[in-house]
């Protein structure tokens, strides 16, 4: 019960909540509580994480948050019958949400409030160590903030893995009146939803992040390049900005230390390649998103020509709490040169779909099966594609991998920005190779031959060796091919297309031949 005699009753507004009803549940929650006369305290709080459990009902009981889920808007009235508000058993509850095998078991750092705060409140926000990170800062030097961040060992979160703490040392050197930090949020990848989940849920961290990068390399004006589709994200951030400003957190005079940032949400067209750092500059300055020729870097010119950061949501977010706590703190959890966490989101063909937070160095089998409870067919899992749709397939001969940059590169495989698709034993991993061929048909910006072709090309060539026609030579072709992509493309794009490709060749060759494709569609 809240201090005023209330039911403290949380019911998530995140988007993959909302699209499974969470707004009528919340509704007839009121509703049925008014009818009642008990006096209720409705939370919109972010997701947990469990969405195969959303929407997901929190009660706060004695201080305890008790889970029930996935409550639909027609049976909230059952479960007032059965004493929920006291946090009465039920069909659809599931005790302590903090014991929940799946969430218990997690490290979250950079989702540490991410479901368990009112996003839209800042008061919320500083109760839960918000803003430390930022109050640190400030009375740091920018060198010792750049120096802390690079002793973590954060490295871009948004798949390509670069230091962190480089990207923003290059931006501290550069002579210039005018630098800008960049946040890339159009998460367009497949499978992937943290960058959407941590904005909706906690877009304070965010804000307090960027600002901190800000100081740290003299940058003044800040932009958040956010994906169109996310309108629930976009009204979460800049409420978050507006408040930010009211407390003199942002603005010309930050928390009174005479520095400056300012921060604005822009929001992207629908575009993919607009998630490559340089196509997304050139839409944010009112251009075609087409990828620049580099050098030069856009650490050295960037927006508008001028030093710029640019790093993604889960980068920034987890700026924060590396101040607050310390580079040493960081770097305790994860293995090698992959330091800290990354949120890691399950989708597919699996159980217990939803997000989990954990320190580098957990396998790829433990994730699949200890968290995502197998296949939700209950059939075999048969590949994983980790990355994004331009990652590899992996088999399940691969599945003890560690989760860590360096041991997914050393199988040719990738890490990404951390979405995992699963698939069961019925995938026909041949559509799979050429959707991802056509996916880079669709998506290239056109500006070099081998992504704007070479793509074209790819899909014809995989059409005609699961026709059989002259498949020894069809599939020589399509490597030869896949080569040129990944050495001659100007940007990730067409560079990373190969991935998906190639692994689904090598490690699934069978789907490719047209006697078993005929058999497996009469069987």
């Amino acid at each position: 019960m809240s201090a005023a005699g209330s039911v403290k009753i949380f019911v998530p507004c995140d988007a993959a909540a909302l699209g499974v009803g969470a707004d009528e549940t919340a509704l007839a929650i009121t509703a049925e509580a008014n009818r009642r006369g008990i006096t209720v305290e409705l939370i919109r709080n972010g997701s947990r994480g469990l969405l195969w459990l959303e929407p997901l009902v929190e009660v706060d009981v004695a201080g305890t948050r008790m889970a029930y889920g996935p409550v639909q808007s027609s049976e909230v009235a059952g479960l007032f019958d059965a004493g929920f508000t006291t946090g009465k058993p039920h069909a659809l509850s599931h005790g302590a949400t903090q014991e929940l095998p799946y969430f218990k078991r997690q490290e979250r750092l950079t989702f540490a409030r991410v479901g368990l705060t009112d996003p839209r409140s800042l008061a919320d926000y500083l109760a839960h160590d918000g803003y430390r990170g930022l109050q640190a800062a400030l009375a740091m030097k920018p060198a010792d903030i750049v120096a802390c961040v690079t002793a973590s060992g954060l490295r871009g979160r948004g798949g390509a893995a670069f230091p962190t703490g480089i990207k923003w040392k290059t931006v501290l050197g550069a002579e210039s009146q005018q630098k800008y930090i960049v946040c890339n949020a159009d998460e367009g990848d497949s499978g992937t939803f943290s960058d959407r989940m941590l904005m909706e849920g906690d877009p304070f961290v965010l804000v307090e992040g960027m600002s901190i990068a800000g100081l740290a390399t003299g940058a003044t004006q800040g932009y958040i390049y956010l994906r169109w589709e996310y309108p629930q994200a976009k009204v979460a951030l800049e409420s978050a900005i507006a408040a930010a400003v009211a407390a003199d957190y942002l603005g010309a005079n930050i928390r009174g230390s005479g520095k400056s940032f300012q921060l604005e949400v822009r929001m992207g067209a629908g575009a993919y390649i607009c998630g490559e750092e340089t196509s997304l500059l050139e839409s944010l300055e009112g251009k075609r998103g087409q990828v620049r020729f580099k050098p030069p870097l856009p650490a050295l010119q960037g927006l508008f020509g001028k030093p710029t950061v640019i790093n993604n949501v889960i980068s920034f977010a987890s700026v924060p709490i590396i101040l607050d706590r310390g580079a040493e703190f960081y770097q305790h959890f994860g293995m090698g040169r992959s330091r800290g966490t990354l949120p890691m989101q399950l989708a597919g063909n699996v159980k217990h779909g939803g997000l989990v937070e954990i320190a580098f160095g957990m396998t790829l089998r433990e994730l699949l099966y200890d968290y995502g409870g197998g296949s939700y067919s209950g059939r075999p899992i048969r590949a994983v594609q980790v990355g994004g749709p331009l990652g590899a397939y992996l088999p399940e001969s691969q599945f003890d991998t560690p989760l860590d940059y360096e041991a997914f590169a050393a199988i040719k495989a990738m890490l990404g920005h951390g979405g995992i698709v699963a698939f069961d034993d019925r995938v026909d991993m041949a559509a799979q190779a050429r959707y991802a061929m056509e996916f880079c048909a669709i998506e290239s910006c056109g500006k070099c031959t081998p992504c704007r072709i070479g793509s074209t090309r790819g899909v014809e060539v995989i059409d005609r060796l699961i026709a059989g026609e002259n498949a020894p030579k069809q599939e020589a072709i399509l490597r030869d091919l896949c080569e040129t992509l990944t050495y001659g493309s100007l940007c990730a794009l067409g560079g990373l297309t190969p991935f998906p490709v190639i692994s689904a060749l090598n490690h699934f060759p069978e789907d490719f031949v047209k006697p078993v494709r005929a058999a497996r569609a009469a069987g």
